[in-house]
């Protein structure tokens, strides 16, 4: 079971889909990054030379391997519907109103901003104070200090949002959560505060800083408006391991053969909200230690990508049943709050469909499954990391097609940096287990 991904380069030619004899994956050729900025997670060694072992901007591409891309295209358009209709999880609550406007402009890329978005929440007022913030990461783009006069622009409008939705906002928080809720809130109106004097004062420096803490409180305050579980998963899937909320899993990788980089923590959140099958499989493996131990099985620039056992078998054997265990394709689409099972969004003709969890991010993760099986997911992942022409940021033909169930929030540039070999040490649970119900690995133990 792999991934079927697009290469980056495309040409006109007939085209076709590539089957690789590799069992972990298809195989593309794809340039890598080169390392980025440190973090004190990551062990680190001054490099001997100035230029990164790991920049291979001068790679070739052949013509066979642009030829996957136009089908990949092509099968967008020409996909043949499912016999059998898709399962439909049935919402507790009508589907949330459109924010599109709220949420319009540049694609957003930020792992945290995506998860943010993600929630299950119907607030307007949180959201018209959230989209100020993350707007102040284009406005840093802009050179210089110049870039604090937009970045003033944007604290200016999050303050009178905040001021006129207050009160909106704290009748929007859960009853169980509301004392939380509005300690944040009094948090968030201070910082706010602050990162207007540190813009009076022509800090550059300190905004990203700031409001990466503002940003923290808001998506606090929008996870204590989250009241209980939004929806049924249907009955086929309700003995399966779901993870009804949220969690996070750190991920340490022993890095070899690089001068730059011996090991490494990735810190993961994992959607069960928008994803509840699909997380819920992969924490229930964490917890089994599935993939401590385990290598990179693939890592050509594009993604990275691991989960298939020793052996014939592509996916975790369930002892209970001497048989591989699958899950069904799980995709939540914008304004919906329940997720559709089994087909993908081009069998349902949903073309232009975007997905809660797209693949938007460098280090978005995703299930890797059989190319013509839609429910053939069992325990191989993986992580997107570059953009090309067939996988821009909202318009990529992987939307739809795998399920997303988390993202990379800290260290994910270092992705980039993985080859095949690395060993994965450990995979642990670091917040959220509590969300996962029907484990079966305590069964197992």
């Amino acid at each position: 079971m792999a991934a079927i991904i697009p290469c980056h380069y495309c040409a006109s030619l007939s085209p076709r889909w590539f089957t690789s004899n590799n069992t972990h994956s298809r195989r593309l050729s794809y340039p890598l990054r080169g390392l980025r900025g440190l973090n004190a997670r990551c062990s680190y060694q001054p490099p001997h030379h100035s230029e990164s072992p790991n920049n291979h901007n001068g790679r070739s591409f052949s013509l066979k391997q642009c030829a996957i891309s136009i089908a990949l295209a092509v099968g967008l358009i020409t996909g043949v519907p499912t016999l059998e209709g898709p399962t439909i999880a049935q919402a507790a609550t009508p589907a949330l109103s459109d924010l599109s406007v709220l949420i319009s402009g540049p694609p957003i890329k930020d792992p945290g901003a995506l998860l943010r978005y993600a929630l299950p929440i119907d607030n307007k007022a949180i959201r018209e104070v959230q989209k100020p913030l993350e707007d102040i990461t284009e406005s840093l783009k802009i050179a210089g200090v110049k870039a604090l006069d937009s970045v003033e622009r944007n604290v200016r409008q999050a303050s009178r949002a905040l001021k006129q939705g207050k009160t909106l906002i704290v009748s929007g928080l859960a009853e169980s959560k509301k004392e939380h809720g509005v300690e944040l809130l009094n948090k968030l109106e201070a910082g706010i505060d602050e990162l207007e004097l540190i813009v009076q004062d022509r800090n550059r420096d300190a905004v990203a800083p700031k409001q990466k803490e503002l940003l923290q409180y808001v998506g606090g305050v929008e996870e204590d408006m989250v009241d209980g579980f939004p929806f049924e998963v249907p009955e086929e899937y309700q003995n399966m391991p779901l993870l009804k909320g949220r969690a996070a899993v750190d991920m340490k990788v022993k890095v070899k053969d690089n001068p730059n980089l011996d090991e490494c923590v990735f810190h993961i959140v994992l959607d069960g909200y928008n994803a509840p099958v699909t997380a819920g499989n992969f924490v229930d493996l964490v917890e089994r230690h599935f993939y401590d131990g385990m290598e990179i099985q693939r890592a050509d620039g594009f993604v990275v990508q691991t989960g298939d056992p020793e052996g014939p078998a592509e996916g975790f054997i369930d002892p209970s049943t001497e048989k591989i265990r699958t899950i069904p394709l799980e995709i939540t689409v914008n304004g919906e709050k329940a997720p559709v099972y089994g087909s993908t969004l081009e069998e349902l003709g949903l073309y232009k469909a975007q997905t809660k969890l797209p693949f938007n991010a460098f280090g978005t993760m995703a299930m890797a499954r059989d190319e013509f099986e839609d429910n053939s997911a069992s325990s191989q992942i993986f992580w997107l990391l570059k953009e090309s022409e067939l996988t821009p940021s909202n318009a990529n033909i992987l939307d739809g097609r795998y399920a997303v169930f988390g993202y990379v929030t800290e260290n994910e540039d270092y992705l980039a940096d993985l080859k095949v070999g690395d060993v994965i040490e450990s995979i642990k649970v670091v917040s959220g287990l509590d969300n996962l119900v029907n484990p079966t690995y305590k069964i197992a133990g």
